[in-house]
């Protein structure tokens, strides 16, 4: 019969190991909160597909994406540019041609969590895409849910 291999060391370095495996309660907490449970997962899931449908229609049905442009140029003007968009570290001349309503809509990942968002992107400067604000976002995926 074959020992552990846990049994073939010495005493101090198994308690070592031990105590190197046992978590703190603050640490055990501190993972806890990162650890998704089956709600959060499906309505992550429900969130993408959304954005997935919501990419899919923009881009066969150039009139939704129109209407969704007008919508966010007409919040920008009721609401102000930094309450629609995450970014305020936006060049004069950008936030103008944002302003006028010279961009375009798409669905990007975060650079940072690599999770789904709604953006615009100025015309012209398509690597500088502005995140629409969480609270429009959202917004705009519900219109978008129950149209269809």
């Amino acid at each position: 019969m074959s020992d552990s291999w846990l049994d073939r060391i010495p005493a101090n370095e198994r308690q070592r190991i031990r105590e190197k495996l046992h978590l703190s309660e603050a640490e055990y907490a501190r993972l806890r909160e990162t650890v998704k449970g089956p709600e959060d997962l499906e309505h992550e899931m429900d969130r993408n597909k959304l954005l997935a449908e919501l990419k899919f229609q923009m881009e066969s049905e150039p009139k939704l994406a129109e209407a969704l442009r007008s919508q966010i140029q007409e919040d920008i003007r009721q609401h102000g540019l930094p309450s629609v968009l995450e970014s305020l570290h936006l060049s004069s001349g950008l936030m103008q041609a944002l302003e006028k309503g010279d961009f375009a809509l798409s669905v990007q990942p975060d650079v940072n969590t690599q999770v789904d968002q709604l953006v615009v992107v100025p015309e012209g400067k398509v690597a500088e895409a502005v995140p629409v604000s969480q609270k429009f976002s959202e917004q705009y995926l519900g219109q978008f849910k129950t149209a269809a």
